[in-house]
C-alpha cells in the first residue's frame, strides 16, 4: 500500500470540511472499471466499521470522519482498493493505518454537538490506548487475536497481552451509577449483573420512556444503557434525548439491528451494543464510554494556582 500518497489525498479531502457520505465514496468505488465487487464488499462491512470507529473515538462525527478518510485513501490508491476485496480484516487494517497516522480535526455538525460529543473530540489528541483498541477488536468486533494482530500489525501474543492489560485497567476503574432502559426482563437482569460485576451501582431500571423519566427524577445516572424499542412502543432514543436536555451523560444503545441505525443519514449514538451480545462486549463498551467521560472531567478540572 502506498500510504504517503494516499494519506496526502485523504488529508486534502478532509480539509475541505464538506465531507461526502460513505455511500458516495462506495458509489465512486463501484463506478470505476473493475471496482464493482470492491464497493459491494465494503458496503457490507461499513456499518460495523463505523460502529468500531465511534467506539474508538467516542464521537459519531470524528469516527465517521476517519471512516471517510479510509475510503478516500482507497480512491487515491488502487492497490489499497484492491486489497479491500479480502473482507473485514483488510478494511479494518486500512482504517487502523489512517487512525494511527493522523489526527483529524473535524467540524462537528451543530445539531449533533453536545457536551459529551465535544469533549470526546477534544480528547482525541490523547489517542485511545492501544490496549483498548485490541480489546474493542476482539470483543465488540469479534475478531480473533490472530485477525486483530493482522489489523494492528502486531503478533497474536501481543494482542493477548494488550487485552489482558485492558481488562486489568477496567477492573481498576472507579464506580458510577447506571440506568438501564430495557423492556426484556431477562436482558435487563443480565445487564444488571454485568454492571455490578464491574463494580458499578444500579441507579434504576426502566422498561418504558415514562419509567425512565421517573428514575431520572429521583437520581442522576453516570451512565445509561438503553434499548431502542421499548415495551409500550416508546423509543429509548426519545427517552435519552430528554435526559440530555437536562444533563450530560454517556449513553450506550442496545439494538439487534445496528445496520439500520448506522446509516449516516441522521445523528446517531457514539456507542452501540449489538444483540445478541457477549458479556465481554458490554464490559468493553461500558469501559470505553466511561473512558471518554473521565477524560472530559480531567480536561474541565480547574487549574490550581500557586
Amino acid at each position: 500500500m502506498r500510504l504517503p500518497r494516499a494519506r496526502d489525498a485523504l488529508m486534502g479531502a478532509l480539509a475541505r470540511r464538506n465531507l461526502r457520505a460513505p455511500c458516495t465514496f462506495l458509489a465512486t468505488l463501484s463506478s470505476g472499471r473493475g471496482f464493482m465487487s470492491i464497493g459491494a464488499e465494503v458496503a457490507a462491512h461499513l456499518p460495523f466499521l463505523r460502529r468500531y470507529a465511534r467506539a474508538l473515538t467516542g464521537s459519531q462525527s470524528t469516527g465517521d470522519a476517519f471512516v471517510k478518510a479510509t475510503l478516500e485513501a482507497a480512491l487515491a490508491d488502487q492497490d489499497l482498493a484492491e486489497s479491500l476485496r479480502g473482507g473485514r480484516v483488510p478494511l479494518y487494517r486500512a482504517f487502523n493505518k489512517v487512525w494511527s497516522s493522523a489526527y483529524l480535526e473535524v467540524a462537528v455538525e451543530e445539531e449533533v454537538q453536545g457536551t459529551h460529543e465535544a469533549a470526546a473530540q477534544d480528547q482525541l489528541r490523547r489517542i485511545t490506548p492501544v490496549n483498548r483498541q485490541a480489546l474493542l477488536l476482539t470483543t465488540v468486533e469479534d475478531f480473533s487475536p490472530t485477525e486483530a494482530g493482522a489489523i494492528m500489525g502486531i503478533s497474536e501474543d501481543e494482542v493477548n497481552r494488550l487485552v489482558t492489560e485492558a481488562v486489568e485497567e477496567i477492573e481498576r476503574e472507579s464506580a458510577t451509577s447506571v440506568l438501564i432502559i430495557e423492556d426484556e426482563p431477562l436482558i435487563s437482569m443480565q445487564l444488571e449483573d454485568l454492571v455490578r460485576s464491574l463494580g458499578h451501582e444500579i441507579c434504576g431500571t426502566a422498561a418504558t420512556r415514562a419509567q425512565a423519566q421517573q428514575v431520572v427524577a429521583e437520581c442522576t445516572p453516570g451512565l445509561v444503557l438503553a434499548d431502542i424499542q421499548l415495551a409500550d412502543g416508546s423509543s429509548g432514543l426519545d427517552a435519552v434525548n430528554e435526559m440530555l436536555e437536562s444533563f450530560a451523560v454517556p449513553v450506550i444503545f442496545i439494538t439487534a439491528y445496528p445496520d439500520r441505525l448506522l446509516t449516516g443519514e441522521r445523528p446517531e449514538p457514539a456507542f452501540l451494543i449489538t444483540k445478541p451480545y457477549q458479556p465481554d462486549t458490554v464490559k468493553a463498551i461500558v469501559s470505553q464510554a466511561l473512558f471518554f467521560e473521565r477524560r472530559a472531567h480531567v480536561r474541565d478540572r480547574p487549574q490550581m494556582s500557586a
